[in-house]
């Protein structure tokens, strides 16, 4: 089986040349990388989000601003596509337990009604980024495969779950198909580490900036850091992906700690000392996450082909140059 990845599924021989495919969230992170891999791949692609891209980020992609409580807005982005690449989220894991009503109508609610659009539109299919970080919650077993237990400890976990059974649900009821990524934790560029989300980028621009790095708990908490090529590459090759399983682990399946990271990123920048202060920890931060990626390996023969110094390097320079 030949590896899907980021060096392999871009090109006049992509599944999706000529496909309508729509990316709600593109003015995000990951939204962004994913326009512009479809684009790259011969897609046709409707760019939705509320927030706009970095300039020059998006060149040659119709844009569509609006809201994603906006339904009118969402069915003139939703007609006429084929897929939908759902990358929008109502809240963070922190923000989300402090206002669960309000991440239940941002990110639920919306979602039902995104779907009720998709299936009188003729939607071939909605490919949804999940969590692979929240939906397990503490885990009983690591790395995590797919059939462990979802016990989340964060409203937005427990959003990314039911969003994913709605899902489920609308498939038997109208025959929408879907697949469920559940994303570990991304970074790379086009992530500028000024907002609340993405602790490498977070990490990067505070060094860069000369500003001590900020640490919720001791620093031993251990996550699963995917590049975004590859999380690109697993959007991609599921907008495709017919077979019967449709719920999916991504991430690198290996585990860092925030104190590896904070080694590296010294190792790195080598040039410059970089203080740590560390802050009381928070309650949504379980100990340790890890995938098991074997399943999307066997049924999709995607893998990720980054790895983690090549990809923390590449990180590094693009906000060194290009982060606002």
């Amino acid at each position: 089986m030949t590896p899907v990845g980021s060096r392999d599924d871009v090109g006049g021989a992509s599944p999706l040349k000529g496909r309508r495919c729509l990316v709600l969230g593109a003015g995000g992170f990951i939204g962004t990388n994913l326009c512009r891999r479809l684009q790259a791949n011969g897609a046709v692609v409707q760019a939705f989000g509320r927030s706009q891209p970095l300039p020059g980020a998006l060149g040659g992609v119709d844009w569509m601003t609006g809201d994603f409580t906006d339904h009118a807005a969402v069915a003139r982005a939703v007609e006429g596509n084929e897929v939908i690449f759902h990358l929008i989220s109502g809240s963070l894991p922190e923000s989300s337990n402090k206002d669960p009503i309000a991440d239940l109508s941002g990110s639920v609610v919306q979602t039902l009604h995104l779907l009720d659009i998709a299936r009188a539109s003729g939607v071939r299919k909605v490919v949804f980024a999940s969590s692979g970080g929240t939906v397990y919650g503490i885990p009983q077993q690591v790395p995590i495969p797919e059939s462990a237990p979802t016990n989340p400890i964060a409203a937005y976990g427990i959003g990314k779950l039911a969003i994913e059974k709605y899902l489920g649900l609308y498939r038997h009821l109208y025959g929408l198909d879907y697949a469920v990524l559940r994303v570990a934790n991304p970074f790379g560029p086009y992530q500028t580490g000024r907002r609340k989300q993405g602790v490498i980028a977070a990490l990067a621009r505070r060094a860069l900036d000369g500003l001590p790095l900020e640490i919720w708990g001791t620093g031993e908490v251990v996550r699963d850091f995917i590049y975004v090529d590859d999380v690109v590459s697993a959007l991609v090759a599921s907008a495709t992906h017919d077979g019967s399983h449709k719920v999916f682990n991504v991430g690198q399946g290996e585990g860092r700690s925030i104190n590896q990271i904070i080694a590296d990123l010294r190792a790195i920048l080598s040039d410059r000392t970089l203080d740590v202060i560390y802050k009381p920890g928070r309650a949504t931060d379980v100990p340790v996450n890890v995938l098991d990626i074997g399943l999307i390996y066997r049924e999709m023969g995607w893998r990720p082909l980054t790895s983690w110094s090549d990809g923390l390097r590449a990180t590094i320079e693009w906000i060194r140059k290009s982060a606002p």
